[in-house]
């Protein structure tokens, strides 16, 4: 299998991040680094990643720690960690993403070796407390430029979003793109640091070079949601959605508004109750 690069960015959240990068080192595949791009944490998080990286090298993994003073942004990091990665494939994950697959780099690989024209190819994210109902199964969006996580609230088995199938968009709580993809898109646009709408706005660039955007239900992985953002000091969440969300409009209305995307009908976010994260037990492998 060709070299897969893992990136992850930190920013405070230790809890959530003890629970991903470990749980990392139970995949199948060992063919992988990890960058972690520590954006200037104050709650110990730099310390622990000292601590894991020297336990990923005894297990025989390969973590590089790039260290800020402070919070430079999602694109800014991203983009920092893909100039200094070697693979051919380029795996983000959020921090409060958990392994629940051990095969899923093969699983996301496969699906790029068999098609070279999909670009970008993201799992089934679900929730990590029980019935581990979906998160996300790919995106879509309206021809007004509204966005719609598909699946959100749904059964982990229901059979309308467990089948392969080219999307819009996914997110980058977790997705593989090929590195050639990446570079040709010109990486993350940072014109949405901090964060928001960055990785639907590359999906659309890659799309626009003419490679497609696959989900593969096969592969499922727990997302805690919105744990990177959410209550983050000198972030509002909610105004970042607001903003950037009107940027990705303008700059890409004219591929959208002739797309067959869902009807703003059918698009309404549909709030989840999470349990604080120290309630939630941690969630199995299957």
């Amino acid at each position: 299998m060709n070299r897969i690069s893992i990136i992850t960015l930190t920013y405070n959240k230790l809890a959530c991040t003890r629970r991903c990068l470990p749980s990392l080192l139970h995949s199948d595949c060992k063919a992988w680094e990890l960058i972690v791009v520590e954006n200037g944490s104050t709650d110990g998080t730099r310390e622990w990643l000292d601590g894991f990286q020297r336990e990923a090298g005894r297990a025989g993994g390969k973590v590089t720690i790039l260290a800020h003073a402070a919070n430079v942004g999602c694109s800014t990091a991203r983009n920092q960690a893909i100039a200094a990665s070697c693979g051919e494939r380029i795996v983000f994950v959020d921090n409060d993403v958990a392994l629940r697959n051990r095969n899923w780099l093969e699983k996301l690989s496969q699906v790029l070796d068999e098609d070279p024209g999909v670009g970008v190819v993201g799992p089934k994210l679900v929730y990590p407390f029980p019935p581990h109902r979906i998160q996300f199964a790919g995106g879509a969006v309206s021809r007004t430029g509204r966005v719609q996580f598909m699946g959100r609230g749904a059964a982990i088995d229901d059979p309308r979003f467990n089948t392969r199938r080219e999307v819009q968009y996914v997110i980058s709580a977790c997705m593989m793109i090929r590195r050639e993809a990446l570079l040709a898109a010109g990486g993350f646009d940072e014109a949405f640091n901090p964060v928001q709408f960055e990785d639907t706005d590359l999906c659309y660039k890659v799309r626009r070079n003419g490679l497609r955007i696959q989900y593969e239900p096969s592969v499922e992985m727990y997302h805690f949601e919105s744990v990177t953002t959410a209550g983050t000091p000198g972030i509002s969440n909610t105004a970042l959605v607001v903003r950037h969300g009107l940027l990705f409009k303008e700059r890409w209305k004219a591929m959208f508004g002739s797309e067959n995307g869902p009807p703003d009908s059918e698009i309404a976010w549909q709030k989840i109750a999470i349990p604080p994260l120290d309630s939630i037990p941690e969630p199995p492998l299957v």
